[in-house]
């Protein structure tokens, strides 16, 4: 089996673009890692993803333009077979977005607060628009929605990308 270089192929995406430098993926020097206070069974999770979902049958939350956009929710409660993806920007040859379940743990999240090996889900996960800008993520997305988990009382987030 052949794994996708994805680093490879960024780079190599950025140079037919004209851009000179190759491209620098996030990195930091000090991870703020703070230990859970309480054990996980106690604990509301969070999710956070950059999948671009909506629900089938309703208007998608985020217009079909390339403008900047921040943040956005979607309950928690909608079953995952109601839920589609609209990212654009995937390997087509390599995957589908067909199985929302395969990068969207909302199903696997509530079966272990079913089985107690969490408190809850949060009744809301987020959703960060893909526009490859370190700097946009840092200074406004994070601060939405670390600021809108807390009001959700969420105490342990789990990411997940497409």
């Amino acid at each position: 089996m052949d794994h996708v270089r994805y680093i490879d192929k960024t780079r190599e995406y950025y140079a037919r673009e004209g851009y000179t430098a190759p491209y620098r993926w996030a990195h930091f020097d000090h991870i703020p890692f703070t230990p859970l206070g309480k054990p996980l069974a106690e604990c509301r999770v969070g999710l956070v993803t950059t999948s671009e979902m909506a629900v089938h049958g309703e208007p998608p939350p985020i217009p079909d333009d390339d403008a900047v956009r921040d943040p956005y929710w979607l309950p928690s409660d909608v079953p995952a077979d109601r839920l589609y993806s609209r990212k654009a920007a995937y390997d087509r040859y390599a995957t589908t977005l067909d199985d929302v379940d395969s990068y969207l743990p909302l199903t696997r999240l509530k079966e272990l607060a079913a089985a107690r090996r969490i408190k809850d889900v949060g009744p809301r996960f987020w959703l960060a628009y893909s526009q490859y800008s370190q700097r946009k993520t840092l200074a406004v997305d994070a601060p939405i929605i670390l600021r809108q988990m807390q009001e959700d009382r969420v105490d342990v987030a789990v990411l997940t990308a497409v």
